[in-house]
């Protein structure tokens, strides 16, 4: 996993404005919590977190806060919906050696045979591992699967000292037939359009009604 050292100040200024003045000064409001602490708010600066969080679960050395560094993991990233800036990120206080639970990637390797087709139903794991040895992802195989065999996340080969949190009988992938899925696509998309066409006309059929009512009052 991935440790970045990034320089914190203290944040005494809060509301809507005191965000936008900080985020203008090229920082970003944090929030550092966990351990039964009060929360700090603090704030970081933006370019350098950006690079950081570029790293699924990157560990946070936090400098700068007094009482020496403290470790951290983000749990909670907001971003402009429009932008992407960062706008606000919540930080969790974690100890070298202490387990935490975090999701990460599943990544599909491997050539599928012919053939078949892979159907990854979960492109995340949520582990248990230790703080400051995060797995940066998993990686599954599908060399050698045939048509209708599943992988689950009991089958999952983990880094050592991680281990599963979500349920093991969770389907990862399956490795379905190619023409069936594609037939099934197409049966579900004429279903839809011709639900769609059904819907289109009921309204039509709607608004005739309706316009003859309105004319059959005018003619009273």
């Amino acid at each position: 996993m991935s440790e970045v050292r990034i320089a914190a100040e203290p944040r005494t200024e809060f509301g809507k404005g005191a965000a936008r003045r900080t985020r203008r000064a090229g920082k970003v409001p944090a929030v550092l919590y966990g351990h039964g602490t009060d929360p700090k708010h603090i704030t970081l600066p933006g370019h350098e977190l950006m690079l950081a969080l570029k790293t699924p679960n990157v560990l946070l050395t936090i400098d700068g806060l007094g009482g020496g560094a403290e470790l951290a993991l983000p749990k909670d990233v907001q971003r402009d919906p429009i932008k992407g800036f960062l706008e606000h990120v919540d930080l969790l206080l974690v100890k070298r050696g202490e387990k935490v639970t975090v999701d990460i990637a599943v990544t599909v390797t491997g050539e599928v045979v012919s053939g078949g087709l892979v159907q990854q139903d979960a492109v995340q794991l949520s582990v248990e591992a230790e703080a400051t040895h995060i797995p940066d992802g998993v990686e599954v195989s599908v060399e050698g699967l045939e048509i209708g065999t599943q992988v689950l996340a009991k089958d999952v080969k983990l880094p050592r000292g991680t281990t599963l949190v979500v349920d093991e009988e969770t389907l990862v992938l399956q490795i379905a037939d190619a023409a069936a899925a594609a037939a099934a696509l197409e049966e579900s998309t004429e279903t839809d359009e011709a639900a769609e066409g059904e819907a289109a006309e009921g309204e039509s059929a709607g608004e005739g009604e309706a316009g003859e009512g309105e004319s059959a009052e005018a003619a009273e």
